[in-house]
């Protein structure tokens, strides 16, 4: 995992919700932001694979966002939003396994076919016959 949190910016708001004086007065929830574009730490390729993975966590001026206002205190909540954005973007640098396409073997197709015939067979002989 990349750090590359000396190029994110961060932004203080005040919290949403109940809370009283504390959340009126006190700026906790943080919002970090980082331009992908811009970055220094990755190459072209795998800026598009963010940019394609997160897209809707980047607003139209390139930049990718996260919101944090989970605890009380404003260093906490910066702390988690930097966990968080580098948690995200390592996710979206992993490339999934191309699967490769099998076909059953004989063995397989054989014992398909013997269990189809012992079946239809059983149910035959259940049948009444004049």
């Amino acid at each position: 995992m990349k750090d590359f949190s000396k190029e994110l910016t961060f932004k203080t708001s005040r919290s949403s919700g109940a809370g009283g004086q504390n959340v009126n007065k006190v700026e906790t929830s943080v919002t970090v932001l980082w331009s992908v574009a811009e970055s220094e730490f990755f190459n072209e390729y795998q800026k598009e694979l963010i940019q394609r993975k997160l897209k809707n966590r980047i607003n139209a001026d390139g930049y990718l966002f996260l919101t944090v206002s989970e605890s009380r205190t404003q260093l906490m909540n910066k702390n988690k939003a930097i966990e968080k954005i580098l948690e995200f973007v390592d996710k979206a640098l992993i490339v999934p396994k191309k699967r490769i396409a099998t076909k059953p073997s004989k063995g397989q197709k054989q014992k398909r076919l013997d269990t189809k015939k012992k079946i239809s067979d059983k149910k035959e002989s259940r049948k009444f016959k004049f």
